[in-house]
């Protein structure tokens, strides 16, 4: 079990194990019809987050998003963990529920590229 330090913060995104990287997403409720909204946002091993559509918690969501890495976009189910106020307007969180392991692997891979700076456009 990890040991908490006084310089740790009790935010809950500060005690993220992945990194936080920007991304373009694709959103729409989970089971729409309608056409995916387009938001900029932040994209983690374990989820996502963008501004605007602060839809509420436990909101199930589809979101799509492309990777330099795969030739198609990931699609992935989220539940809306937070929506909040944000600087810009409403925001959202979301995890990301069932995603696939080859999902996961590229999403992981891609972080990794962006910390290292090796990831391609």
């Amino acid at each position: 079990m990890a040991e908490r330090n006084d310089s740790m913060s009790d935010k809950a995104e500060d005690r993220r194990d992945s990194p936080r990287v920007p991304m373009r997403l694709k959103v729409r409720r989970e089971g729409s019809s309608g056409d995916f909204e387009q938001h900029e946002g932040d994209l983690s091993l374990g989820g996502c987050a963008w501004q605007g559509s602060g839809w509420e918690q436990g909101t199930r969501v589809e979101v799509r998003f492309r990777l330099p890495i795969l030739p198609d976009e990931v699609e992935a189910k989220g539940e809306v963990l937070q929506a909040a106020p944000g600087a810009n307007g409403p925001a959202a969180r979301v995890r990301f529920v069932d995603l696939p392991v080859e999902s996961e692997l590229a999403i992981a891979r891609h972080l990794d590229d962006v910390q290292s700076g090796t990831a391609r456009s």
